[in-house]
Formats: C-alpha cells, structure tokens, sequence
C-alpha cells in the first residue's frame, strides 16, 4: 500500500467526520472535548518548569542581599545609594505574609522591584491580593497589624504569585538597629551567593519526583485514548455501508483513523483553548500556598511540539488496535457475536515486565546512588498500563457468572455482558489514577519520617514562642500578652550572653533572666527567692559555677571580632545555687545561669532579648493573629514564632505540595472526562432506552439499570487498582530501603475519592438520562 493511498484515505475519513451529518459532528466535538481537556492538562504540565524557574528567579531578584540567609554578613557603609531594610514577615489565617519596612538613605538608594517609589513613613505599597484582604471584613485583624496607610500596589516584577500577600512600608530609625540577621543596609536587591554548596536532591526524593510526573500524567494519557474511541459503535455501522459500495477491510480501518484523526486535530484546538482559559483562571486561584501569573504559564516549545505531533498518532494507533478485533462487512458489524473469551496470560506479562524493571534497584536507598530514571519510568508506567490490561478481563469473567436479579441488574448485567469492553475502558482513567494515588501514599508516607525531624519543642507546654528585639522590657511584654484575648498563659523572660571579658572572652555563658515563677518553668530549682542566681550544666567545657563567682565582674553581650555588643559590667554578689535539668523545659536543651531580675541593675536590660512562652486558648477565634498583634503593637520587628513538635525538609515538602496542587488537576480532568464519557455512552443508547420506555419499562429500573453498568466496573477497577496500587507501592518502599508498611486510613481515603468522583459524575448525568427516557426519542429523519 503506497503512502497516496493512505493519505486518501485518512482525508476521507476526516471528510466523513466533518460532513457526515449531525451524528458525525456530535462525535468530532465529544472526542474534540475529551482530548482537549487532555490536551490543555498535558500543556500546563509543560508548563512547569517555566514556573518553578520564573518563581525562582523573582525570589532570587527581590533577595535582601544584606541579611543574612546563608551564614554571612555583608557590612555596607552608608552612603547616597543606601537603603535600610527590616525583616518583617508574618502570618495571617496560617498564610504567610512577606513585609519589609524600607528606609532610604540617599537619592539613589535602590528601589525594590515592582514598586515605583518609596513610601514615606507611615505609608505603605502592598500586593493587590493584600490589598483586597485588607479592604474586606476578612483582613480587619491584620489592618491593626500593618497600621500604615496604602498609597499604592506592587507591581508583578515584585511578587513571586498572584495571591501572595506582600507589602512594603516606610519608616524611620533603622539604621541604629542594623543586627545583620533582621536588619541590614543593602545597595541592591539580589540572591547572595550561597557559599554552603547548596547540595543536590537526593536519590529517594528524585525518585518521588518521578513517580509523582508519572503517576499525574497516566490518567491523561489513558482518557485521551478514551476519547478518540467515543461513538465506535455507530461509526463502525457507517464503515459497513462502505463496504457495499467497494471498500475492504483495511480501507475502512484508514477512515476510520481519518474520523480519530479529525476528532484528534479539533481537540489540539479545543484543548488550546481550554489551555488559555486555564491560564487565565490559573492567574485568580491559589493552591495549597501557590499561586502563579498567567505570564508563567508558558508551556515549553518543544515539549508542546512533541504533544501536537503526538496526540493525532496516538489517536490513529489506538483506533487501528481497537478494530483489530471488529470484523466490518457488508451487512453489518460482527460484535453483537459471541465474542472469544479473553485470554489472561499476556495481561499478566504487562504488570510482571514492570516489576522486572524495578526490582533491580530494591534495596537500594539513598545512599547507593541515583535509582535509573528510565527504568523507574518504564516500570511505573507498566504496572499502571496493567490496570488497563486486566480490567477488560475482570469486568468479562464478572459479569459473565451473574445474571439472577431484578429486572434493573439483569438489563446491566446483559449490557456489560455484550460489551464489557466499553464499560472498563470508561473505569479505566480513574481506576489507573487511584492505583498511582495509592502507591504514592505508600512511598510518601515511608519516606516520611527520614525528612522529618523533632523540633525538640513540647507542644502541651506553650502554643507560641515571641521574640523582641532588645531594649523592649520584658515586664512590659509579660503583661501586654496577658491582657491579649485569647491568650491563657504567658511565661516571660530575658535571655542574653554573659563572658569574663569586654571582647573576645574566654569564657561565656548562656544566659536566662526571669521570676521564679519563669525560673521554674525551664529548670528544676532547689529554693527560690529574688536575688538568686542559678547554674544548670553547659554543654562544652565551660563550667558556669566557675565563670560566676562571688566578687567576680562579668560582661554582658561582650563583643566578639568586629561585632560590637552592649558590654555591660555586672559584679557577681552572692552564691550561686545548682539548678537541675528539666526535662519538659521551654528552652529545650536548657544550660547556663539562670537569675532573678534583682541579682541585676537596670541598665543590664539593654543587653538583654525579650522573649514570652505563650499558651493559647483554643476556643477563641484567631488567638494566633490576636498574639501578633500585640506583638507587632509593642515592636514592628517582633518574631513570633508558632510551636510544632516536628518538621519537614523543605524540598520534601515541596514535592509534596507538587503533588497536591497537579493531583486536584488531575481529578478536575477525571471529573470532566468522566462525564463527557457518560454522556456519550447514554447518547449510544439513546434509541434502545427510548424503545424500552415506549414498551411500558418504568424509568426507575432503567435509571437503576444503568447505574448498575457504572457501579459494577467501578467496584471493580477499584479493587484491581488498589490491589495494584498496594504492590507498585510495596516495590518503590523496597527500592528506599524502607520496611513496607501499609497506612490503610490512607489507602481506603484514596479509593474513596476515587468512588466520590464517580458519584458525583453520576448525579451530573441523572438530567440527560431522565431526558432521553422519552418514546419520542425514537422519531428519526
């Protein structure tokens, strides 16, 4: 056969698609629907890299390169082209909140990026979604927080996402406070060179990263092979009046690939379409703390080349295998025949050829190198193919043993009986996206704990930890706190550095001020009255009974190399008593000398940080934000810092996040897929419904009649696909090294999305299922 004609043919079969009549373009545009939806999710994947790396490169040019974020200091002299930033980050309804207090100490004092000039003091620029917050009822609490007035916006350049709360605010008296970690003089905005080397991702996480690629973009591939497939059964009644005017066999298999290749090319555009939508709306949404600007949604050229080349092939493959079977004559198709059983044995090799690409990396770990990313690719990708496989086969040797019933289970029953194929190639998507959902909740619940680390913080013991800057009384801070609504209990204290020199001391100790009240929350003590002071194991060498001695004068905040400290002289007088380690402490690994605020004379408060322990009571609304506020009232440049007893390695945690955000994306396109199947499964059987109604059958049964054709595959991809889910999930612990352990709250919520989903697709196509019960659906022209 020459390529002319196969090109003759395929153009006429895209004719036919076109031409052929109200049937044939009510089946282009269910299949253009069905691959655009595919199509426009596949153009947003592509598109992922070019997020990350924009987001990347706006936070790395926003950067204060004067603070301190990777170990190193940078000392900047004032001058004309000097500005002085504050770090003032916060949270607000547990979403992060990024503020700089700005203040500029010359003409050419650079400006931060997306802001046209400085506010003046008491003014601020915020990011549009902070400024809608701020103007709703919403945001009241965190307007007394920022008591500034809005004189304008951050421009995009300025903001890593659409939804991200920013905001930059003028103010004055900075520059005496510059401490190189919250406040620092700066000549330009930039990411500071990360001299700690940085590190690569290790093996396991580069493996979750290619499970969860893999895992999202299945089911999409698996329904746009769904969707081209839609309306086989007329088209193939069509292909049979061509072969009364001439055509072979092999002819009407190229029309027929011409009909997938027409509906194919009309998805590329309807999913182009879908894609700008997507991209607009993607610029309004936020997601699990992500949200990004339409502009970042580029899809990658090349990428988005390979899918505009790739999906029409794909979709004349799929259409020439799925009529391998299917003999067209004359006279009619040969498929309401008996069909052959089908054979499991080569169903099982599917599944087994995955198992035989990873189970060369088991037991390999994260310290054994990288795992091999083709074969981790091409085994997932096998054992998920599995489910597609072996659910035909499933579905066939279930149904085949089942008929006794009501009327409504035998009507499906004989449905899925004559073709089962059908109704597990609509389960599939779902079935394959539920056993890749559960195997990821296997690996990521394994690997767990080796990216998640104890705090050391007791949870039960305070819910909230805040922190001024120095010169804020500790006494002023205590009881502020204490009058904030929502709060239970306050335990404040000062903590500072003591040495036996003005500079560079050979001794020093850490240091913890407070009543005994305080006192004893951080340490055991023998007796306690004002004017004692305390001494609690140090863990180095340095013996605090020895550095504080009766007579003795020691310094507070010495100076050490070129930082300058408030070196504050304070002459030992009387004993110290030994303090025993508690173990439930506030301070966590607590050492040092602890002493009562009348051991000291007052100007030793100038050395010395502020800090409260706060316990919160949970039946009072936004406690939290109430805190912070006081804190932000007392000082701008407050830390608060919530309590959690563990946390997690940010690139984890990411990935994690990844995996949320592509995982509601996937589902809307199961949803959506799902649905568009339905509807043109009912369209299928529109005539035989209308005739089963016209001869008296009650709609109820044919309603529960096919409810039982979804329900029954449904039941039964769920359970091949958690079976499979469980044992891809079990090789990817044993390639990490991890002992196999099923977390089956987990896994049953897994598969109970997956039955959500397909319940709620049902309700949406109870309508048009009531509408086509109709006798008058049997009139035809």
């Amino acid at each position: 056969m020459n390529v002319r004609q196969w090109c003759r043919d395929l153009a006429m079969g895209v004719r036919f698609a076109f031409t052929g009549g109200r049937e044939g373009w009510v089946r282009a545009v269910l299949t253009a629907v069905g691959v655009g939806l595919g199509v426009a999710l596949l153009l947003l994947t592509t598109a992922v890299p070019n997020i990350l790396s924009v987001r990347d490169d706006r936070e790395d040019a926003r950067d204060d390169v004067g603070l301190v974020y990777h170990g190193e200091t940078v000392n900047t002299k004032r001058s004309d082209r000097t500005l002085v930033v504050a770090n003032t980050d916060t949270e607000y309804h547990n979403k992060a909140v990024r503020g700089r207090l700005l203040e500029p100490e010359g003409a050419r004092a650079p400006l931060p990026l997306g802001v046209g000039k400085f506010p003046a003091p008491g003014e601020m620029v915020v990011s549009p979604a902070l400024d809608e917050l701020l103007k709703s009822d919403d945001g009241k609490l965190l307007k007394e927080r920022l008591p500034y007035r809005v004189v304008g916006t951050i421009g995009e350049p300025g903001l890593i996402g659409s939804q991200e709360f920013a905001y930059f605010a003028g103010a004055e008296g900075l520059a005496e406070r510059i401490n190189g970690t919250t406040v620092g003089r700066i000549e330009g905005f930039g990411k500071v060179t990360d001299q700690s080397g940085g590190g690569e991702l290790d093996p396991v996480l580069i493996l979750l990263i290619l499970v969860v690629f893999v895992v999202l973009l299945m089911p999409v591939a698996v329904f746009i092979a769904t969707a081209v497939r839609f309306g086989g059964e007329r088209r193939d009644r069509r292909l049979a009046a061509l072969r009364l005017v001439g055509a072979d066999g092999r002819m009407t298999r190229r029309i027929a690939a011409g009909e997938a290749l027409a509906g194919s090319f009309l998805g590329l555009a309807f999913g182009a379409v879908f894609f700008l939508i997507g991209r607009e709306i993607g610029g309004s949404v936020e997601a699990f703390g992500i949200s990004v600007f339409p502009s970042y949604l580029n899809p990658s050229p090349a990428l988005a080349a390979l899918i505009v080349v790739a999906i029409p092939a794909s979709a004349v493959l799929v259409t020439l295998f799925a009529l391998r079977g299917v003999v067209i004559e004359p006279l009619g198709v040969v498929r309401t025949a008996k069909p052959a059983r089908r054979r499991l044995w080569w169903r099982l090799l599917v599944p087994l050829a995955g198992l035989a690409l990873l189970s060369p990396m088991m037991g390999k770990g994260a310290g054994n190198g990288d795992f091999n990313a083709y074969m981790v690719t091409g085994g997932v990708v096998l054992l998920l193919i599995g489910v597609t496989a072996l659910l035909p086969w499933l579905v066939e040797a279930f149904v085949a043993r089942m008929g006794v019933g009501s009327v409504s289970w035998q009507l499906a029953v004989r449905r899925l009986q004559l073709s089962s194929d059908t109704a597990a190639r609509m389960v599939n998507g779902i079935a394959v996206a539920v056993a890749g959902a559960v195997a990821l909740q296997m690996l990521f619940a394994g690997v767990e704990s080796s990216y998640t680390t104890p705090t050391g913080k007791d949870t039960s013991r305070a819910d909230l930890e805040v922190e001024m800057a120095r010169d804020v009384p500790v006494t002023a801070l205590g009881e502020k706190l204490d009058r904030t609504k929502g709060v239970r209990d306050v335990v404040p204290v000062s903590r500072g550095w003591l040495g036996d020199k003005r500079s560079d001391p050979d001794a020093a100790s850490d240091v913890t001020i407070g009543d005994c009240a305080a006192l004893r929350e951080m340490a055991k003590l023998p007796s306690c009255r004002e004017g004692d002071v305390f001494a609690l194991p140090q863990p180095d060498d340095t013996d605090p009974v020895k550095l504080v001695r009766p007579g003795r004068t020691l310094y507070f905040d010495p100076s050490y190399d070129t930082d300058r400290g408030k070196e504050i002289a304070w002459t030992v007088r009387g004993e110290m008593k030994q303090a025993q380690v508690r173990e439930d402490s506030l301070r966590g690994e607590m050492w040092g000398v602890l002493i009562t605020p009348s051991a000291l004379s007052g100007e030793v408060a100038r050395a010395l940080t502020s800090v409260a322990y706060v316990r919160l009571d949970p039946s009072v609304p936004d406690a939290i934000d109430r805190v912070r506020n006081t804190a932000a009232e007392i000082d701008p440049l407050a830390d608060v810092w919530k309590w959690t007893s563990t946390e997690q390695a940010g690139e984890y945690a990411s990935i994690r996040t990844g995996l949320f955000v592509g995982a509601t994306c996937v589902l809307v396109l199961i949803g959506a897929s799902l649905l568009v199947s339905q509807l043109e499964q009912l369209r299928e059987r529109k005539k035989l419904l209308s005739a089963l109604v016209a001869f008296g059958t009650r709609r109820r049964t044919l309603s529960l009649s096919v409810l039982w054709q979804t329900a029954i595959p449904i039941a039964l991809g769920l359970t091949l696909s958690c079976a499979l889910g469980l044992l891809l999930g079990a090789v990817l612990l044993k390639m990490t090294a991890v002992p196999v352990t099923v977390a089956w709250t987990s896994v049953l919520s897994m598969v109970g999305v997956g039955a959500g989903v397909v319940l709620v697709v049902t309700l949406f196509s109870l309508p048009p299922l009531l509408r086509l019960m109709r006798p008058e659906g049997l009139r035809t022209e």
